[in-house]
């Protein structure tokens, strides 16, 4: 791997996280925005019988209606946890991470617009939610947030580097101190 092609790696996973942030947050926006237009809170639309109907919530919590007697909190534990995932996204040089925390961000980000926008006080709007699975009721934000935990949680299983060190870097122990010690 020559020198250029490793100083181009963060610019790189910096546009694939900003891309896949920016596309999910446009597609959330768009899909509240329709649920907004066309649906209402007293009429379900049968999508898949049984799994899947729309119906448009407007959710004080976090997930499953939690925490709705503080929106503010989950508002304030949102912004902190989006700067998070921002640098985070920002600093890694690993372009599935950078899809990941993308994705999440987006997520997070297009679920605090809600609460800011929708705010009567400080910080307390509600989410669009809209996609009913019948046992809960959430959004495309909700879906990102979903995905990017899994593959999260599968880059940590498989040990995927966050910021993957140079092919042919040299270790600060060689095998020569290793041996000169037994």
């Amino acid at each position: 791997m020559t020198e250029n092609t490793v100083a181009r790696r963060p610019r790189m996973c910096v546009a694939v996280f900003a891309c896949v942030a920016l596309v999910a947050l446009v597609l959330d926006r768009i899909t509240k925005n329709m649920a907004l237009s066309s649906l209402t809170t007293d009429h379900d639309i049968s999508v898949i019988p049984g799994l899947l109907s729309l119906r448009l919530l407007h959710n004080p919590g976090a997930s499953l209606g939690m925490g709705s007697s503080t929106t503010w909190l989950i508002s304030l534990l949102a912004i902190v946890a989006s700067i998070a995932l921002f640098v985070a996204g920002v600093i890694t040089t690993d372009w599935r991470w950078a899809v990941c925390l993308g994705l999440a961000f987006g997520g997070a980000v297009g679920n605090l617009i809600d609460r800011v926008m929708y705010a009567t006080g400080f910080l307390d709007g509600r989410v669009v939610d809209f996609l009913n699975y019948g046992w809960s009721v959430g959004n495309v934000a909700d879906i990102w947030l979903m995905v990017a935990g899994i593959g999260l949680v599968l880059l940590i299983v498989l040990s995927v580097p966050f910021r993957p060190t140079r092919e042919g870097a040299t270790d600060t122990t060689s095998n020569d101190d290793m041996t000169e010690t037994r």
